[in-house]
């Protein structure tokens, strides 16, 4: 942490000794409970600590509860700083939220309940939203109780012990995660790109466009702080509502799904044979359908909702981290309603025959330019929210006790681009060197997202009441004591199911991809629009 321009007090400049870095005394301290465990705000009273301050937080030693000290002193000492990174409310935090969920994704949804079928596809919607609201409650609560935590790699160490093994796993999985996630805005960027110029002479096309997004995607990582972003994910979210809202209209108003044909079934120009006729919609799925496909119509929705990797970064630039929870919940209701209208309406309008991933391909010509056109701001923007946290990742560490940290210094400002310039460079260079990249992509949620998804706030969980004093479940054997402990048992093997179930499925995709002819080659320059 930077020094303060002003004088600091002894009590500023005290910092552990390794060897008096221990957790809070051994004592029953009462956890969120009732509303403020739901909904935050200031009468949540915040639990102790599971284990010592990491290495290089400075805390003060005096204080009973460490994680008040550590989190007014962060305030403190970034006071008169020109950078101040803790300064996001919980709406600007909300709209960091939107920008990141209400996103690209929401337009495969009527894919997935082409598969699923539309009654079990709504309802696991609601089933994993829920899901991943009580993860990000629990994720929350921790941040709370440890506030010098910077990301989820510093979550991972404490959870397991602080082992600095786990710190490293997890900071391998987490900067692997982002830069995958980088590389399919690049792709996408390109995507959209060659559909709006399909006429247009450009030379080796897909490579061409991948450069121009990656470098518009890379101008615009460059503001530091998430308050700073948080306006550019206001107007990301806006135009995303906007873009789906017009597919789905566009969807019910076109006279026929593209690729409309009145035949009941008809050979293709391959020779296969190809059902047609009026849009088929079923409430299950139908007959003949796969658990590669089921599962990973299912996997598709799951991984539109996971996205606790970045949680611990932005709580850790909120003001006031115990009002997150409102964000949250903004966040998660308007989830629902968007991903079940837009996916139940554009999958009743284009069927199971009609239906592509993204939904936008279902769409006349005109309309789908129109509608996909406004999803410009997000191709970027999600990109670039996934960049900021990785480079913060790494910035943080550089000049975690540097001035370079919190003022406009060259030195700072040129780290801070070339950091985010080389995540750039590695999701080019990933996006157009692996010829089955979506399929690898779900294998990299696959064995990722099983963690920061589940099996880490599962965890968590039992970690936290461990120290509360005891598990309530073998303290006073009440009945919400075992039925939280099943929950977080459950979700526990949730991301065990994902690390193996997931994790075969996306490889027989990959598999069946290549049998099929399905892959491309390396730096292709042939159109990828839809």
């Amino acid at each position: 942490m930077s020094h303060s321009p002003h004088a600091p007090s002894s009590e500023e400049k005290k910092i552990f000794d390794a060897a008096d870095r221990r957790p809070a005394p051994s004592r029953t301290v009462s956890t969120p409970r009732g509303y403020s465990a739901w909904f935050g705000g200031p009468d949540v009273t915040v639990g102790p600590r599971i284990g010592p301050v990491l290495d290089g937080i400075a805390v003060d030693s005096d204080s009973d509860d460490s994680s008040s000290a550590i989190l007014d002193k962060q305030i403190a000492l970034e006071n008169g700083h020109a950078i101040q990174y803790r300064t996001c409310s919980w709406q600007k935090t909300a709209a960091l939220l939107f920008s990141e969920y209400i996103c690209l994704a929401i337009m495969s949804f009527p894919w997935s309940y082409s598969v699923l079928g539309l009654v079990p596809g709504l309802i696991l919607t609601v089933v994993v939203a829920a899901l991943v609201l009580y993860t990000s409650l629990v994720l929350w609560e921790f941040c709370l109780r440890h506030p010098e935590v910077r990301d989820v790699c510093d979550i991972g160490q404490m959870l397991f012990w602080n082992k600095k093994w786990a710190w490293w796993a997890t900071a391998v999985m987490f900067l692997l995660n982002n830069t995958f996630i980088q590389a399919l805005h690049v792709l996408v960027g390109a995507k959209y790109l060659n559909t709006m110029t399909e006429a247009d002479p450009v030379a080796c096309r897909t490579v061409s466009f991948s450069i121009v997004v990656t470098i518009i995607c890379w101008l615009c990582s460059l503001p530091r702080t998430f308050s700073m972003l948080s306006k550019l994910g206001t107007a990301s979210a806006a135009f995303t509502f906007i873009s789906v809202l017009l597919a789905t209209i566009f969807a019910g108003v076109q006279s026929h799904p593209a690729g409309y044909d009145p035949r009941d079934s008809y050979t293709t120009a391959s020779g296969a044979t190809a059902v047609g006729g009026n849009p088929i919609v079923t409430a299950i799925p139908v007959a003949g359908t796969t658990f590669v496909a089921g599962l990973n119509a299912f996997l598709n929705i799951s991984y539109t909702f996971i996205g606790q990797i970045t949680l611990p970064s932005f709580i850790a630039e909120m003001r006031d981290p115990k009002d997150f929870p409102k964000a949250l919940w903004a966040c998660t209701i308007a989830e629902i309603f968007v991903f079940s209208i837009v996916g139940a309406v554009v999958y009743a309008y284009t069927g199971n025959q009609y239906v592509t991933a993204p939904a936008f391909g279902s769409l006349e010509n005109l309309f789908k330019k129109v509608s996909f056109s406004f999803m410009i701001p997000t191709l970027i923007f999600l990109g670039v929210l996934y960049a900021s946290v990785s480079a913060r990742f790494v910035f943080f560490r550089i000049f975690q006790n540097s001035r370079h940290k919190n003022e406009h210094t060259l030195v700072g400002w040129s780290t801070w681009a070339g950091i985010l310039l080389l995540t750039w460079i590695l999701a080019f260079i990933i996006a157009e060197v692996i010829p089955f990249f979506s399929s690898l992509l779900s294998l990299m949620s696959s064995l990722f997202d099983s963690f920061f998804g589940f099996i880490f706030w599962g965890v968590a969980y039992f970690r936290m009441r461990k120290v509360d004093g005891g598990l309530t479940l073998l303290k006073d054997h009440s009945i919400t004591g075992y039925l939280m402990a099943i929950l977080n048992i459950l979700i526990i093997l949730t991301g065990v199911f994902f690390l193996t179930a997931g994790t075969y499925v996306s490889v027989q995709s990959i598999v069946d991809e290549f049998e099929s002819g399905l892959v491309g080659s390396v730096f292709t320059c042939a159109s990828n629009g839809l």
